[in-house]
C-alpha cells in the first residue's frame, strides 16, 4: 500500500488529559505534511487549532469522552460548542451503561438526536467493543444504521482493548450500506493499519501511524 494512500485514511489523533500547546501544533503540522484525513483533538484546543490553520486542517473532537455516561442534552452542547469553533468531525461515545441494560432503542434516539445536531458534518459513533458482547455489537450496528450516523468506531483507546479485526468483519456484516468504519485503539504498526484498511475500514484512529510512515 503506497504510503500516501494509507495517511489519507489517518485520523492523527492526541488526546491525553495532559497534552499541551506544543504536542498539538506539532500533530496539526504533522497532518498537514502528511495529509492525514483529520486531526483528532481535545475541545479545549479547537478553537485556537482553527484560528492558528483554518481551512489548512480537518478539525476532528470527542463527545461524551471516554465513558459515554454523560446525559443526551449535555453531549449535544458539547457539539454545538465544537461545531462552533471550527471542528468538521464528530466522534462520540455511546452510553455504554444503556447497552448493558438491553436499551437499544434509547441509544439509537441518543444518536440519531446527535447526529441532527451534527447536521452535514461528520458523526462517528464510537460503541467500545472491549464492553459488549456479540448481540451487544449487532444491536449497535442496527442503531448507527438506523439513527443515520455516517461512522461506527470500534474504541476510544481508553478502555481495556482496542480495535479488533473480528470486531471489523462482524460489522461489515450487519451495518447498512451508507455506514462507514473506523478502527481505532491498538493500532500499533503499519500492517495493523493496512489490515484494517483491506478489511474495508475507512478511517483508522491513532497516534503514531505518522512516526511509523516517516
Amino acid at each position: 500500500m503506497e504510503k500516501e494512500f494509507i495517511l489519507s485514511h489517518i485520523d492523527h489523533t492526541l488526546l491525553k488529559a495532559f497534552a499541551k500547546w506544543e504536542d498539538i501544533v506539532k500533530l496539526c503540522d504533522e497532518a498537514i505534511e502528511y495529509k492525514t484525513a483529520s486531526v483528532c483533538i481535545p475541545q479545549t484546543y479547537i478553537k485556537r487549532v482553527n484560528e492558528k490553520y483554518g481551512d489548512d486542517i480537518n478539525i476532528c473532537t470527542v463527545v461524551g469522552f471516554p465513558l459515554g455516561y454523560n446525559s443526551t442534552e449535555s453531549k449535544v452542547l458539547e457539539i454545538e460548542n465544537a461545531l462552533a469553533n471550527g471542528a468538521k468531525e464528530i466522534d462520540m461515545v455511546v452510553n455504554i451503561s444503556d447497552v448493558k441494560n438491553g436499551d437499544y432503542k434509547k441509544v439509537e434516539e441518543e444518536i440519531a438526536i446527535l447526529k441532527k445536531a451534527t447536521g452535514d458534518n461528520i458523526l462517528k459513533v464510537i460503541i467500545e467493543t472491549c464492553y459488549l458482547n456479540d448481540k451487544e455489537k449487532i444491536e449497535m450496528c442496527k442503531a448507527v444504521t438506523n439513527a443515520k450516523a455516517d461512522f461506527i468506531k470500534t474504541s476510544t483507546g481508553f478502555g481495556t482493548d482496542g480495535a479488533k479485526m473480528e470486531d471489523i468483519l462482524l460489522f461489515k456484516k450487519h451495518i447498512g450500506p451508507d455506514v462507514k468504519i473506523k478502527a481505532a485503539g491498538g493500532v500499533k504498526s503499519v500492517e495493523d493499519i493496512e489490515n484494517f484498511i483491506e478489511a474495508g475500514c475507512q478511517r483508522i484512529g491513532t497516534s503514531s501511524a505518522v512516526n511509523m510512515l516517516k
